[in-house]
């Protein structure tokens, strides 16, 4: 598929970082596909991390790529991030629209232009409190985030109402936006890709262990699966890196196994065959749930954040209430209780299939365009819902 820029419009994709390919990058893709003429903006990024859509865009990167070590120590430039930013030149683009979940919706463009935020989550260190004061950010990284978070809060406050539009992934994101910044914003759910995860064609019944797939970091509580997992002693696969998996590793036991970085095929294979699915992290959305509903396995998770609009509890997996692992344990016995049907798991997620992503935000755009230049009719370029399929 392939779609021009609205009205011919001079765009500009804006990322936060392209050093790793999660959710938010396939999203990006995503948005690529929409406006494959774009450029292509980002503070740091790693080549070999970028899918091959993305490297066909025209790419710019800011000083902080010039910085030792840019995609490995980027977190540690956090009190750079805004002026890396606003160093960015986008004042000869019309639309611009930020993928962002750090300080890319700061941008400066001119004043013409209509700037989109598509808004994964505002900055967690310097809007969460929890995240903040996570025992495994580190001492020395907790003082710096205290002695700058009061000016970084202050900057990104400034920098949202400078947005045109703000676009969240979910109603839990679309509060955060609101009470960080008050700004409205329309909830429009990022693509799963429900074409390449799907339910098992050799019809294979499930295996007897638990799956979880992340990148291994604080705010993910992989740290609750493995104290609840050590307790009731049911197998549990880990799937992903991160500065969490030595200690993780140290405190389980031999019923967890941990298979660190895998290619799709093998993290789509064992979402097909596990008995289900578990996260204990309060997500922004969660697409990875989303991947093993397409594959027809029941989610557990904390019914927090994204998960609520994900999972259907007792339909399409179980929604244990407190972050803590006697909560998790108590949904683990509840998942035991009941069947669950593929088929129906299935349907539930096509709802987050990539070709309604497309439809929605071109759908949307088309009238928030509209609206800001007052284009009257349909005219030469305008995305239409058809031409997203």
């Amino acid at each position: 598929m392939e779609v021009n820029s609205l009205s011919g419009m001079r765009t500009a994709l804006v990322h936060h970082w392209l050093v790793t390919y999660r959710g938010g990058e396939r999203a990006l893709e995503a948005l690529s596909d929409l406006f494959p003429s774009a450029d292509l903006f980002t503070l740091v990024y790693e080549r070999s991390q970028m899918s091959a859509s993305l490297k066909r865009h025209h790419l710019r990167s800011s000083f902080l790529q010039r910085l030792p070590r840019p995609s490995r120590w980027y977190p540690y430039y956090l009190p750079l991030f805004p002026l890396a930013t606003e160093r960015m030149d986008l004042t000869g683009y019309d639309l611009v629209i930020s993928s962002d979940a750090a300080t890319m919706k700061g941008v400066r463009v001119s004043p013409h232009a209509v700037h989109i935020c598509y808004c994964y989550t505002p900055m967690r260190y310097i809007w969460s409190e929890s995240a903040a004061s996570s025992h495994a950010v580190g001492p020395i990284r907790r003082l710096a985030l205290r002695t700058v978070r009061t000016y970084l809060r202050e900057w990104d406050y400034q920098a949202a109402q400078r947005v045109t539009h703000f676009v969240a992934i979910s109603e839990a994101v679309k509060k955060r936006i609101h009470d960080a910044y008050g700004r409205k914003s329309a909830v429009i759910y990022p693509p799963v890709d429900t074409e390449r995860f799907v339910v098992s064609p050799l019809n294979q019944t499930a295996q007897g262990f638990f799956l979880f797939v992340s990148q291994l970091v604080p705010y993910k509580r992989a740290d609750l699966l493995i104290e609840a997992f050590n307790r009731c002693g049911r197998p549990l696969l880990v799937i992903g890196d991160g500065p969490e998996r030595r200690r993780l590793q140290e405190r389980a036991k031999p019923n967890i196994q941990f298979l660190g970085p895998q290619p799709q095929h093998t993290v789509i294979e064992a979402m097909q065959q596990c008995r289900a699915f578990v996260f204990a992290g309060e997500e922004d959305f969660g697409i990875v749930m989303g991947e093993a509903q397409a594959c027809g396995r029941p989610v557990i998770a904390l019914g927090r954040g994204g998960a609520r609009e994900i999972v259907e509890d007792g339909t399409t997996g179980i929604l244990f209430e407190e972050q803590s692992a006697d909560s998790l344990l108590d949904g683990l016995e509840r998942f035991q209780r009941i069947r669950f049907d593929a088929s129906t798991i299935r349907a539930s997620a096509l709802k987050f299939a990539r070709p309604r992503f497309l439809r929605e935000f071109a759908g949307w755009l088309n009238q928030m365009i509209r609206g800001t230049t007052e284009l009257e009719g349909e005219q030469e370029g305008i995305l239409t819902p058809s031409s997203c399929l």
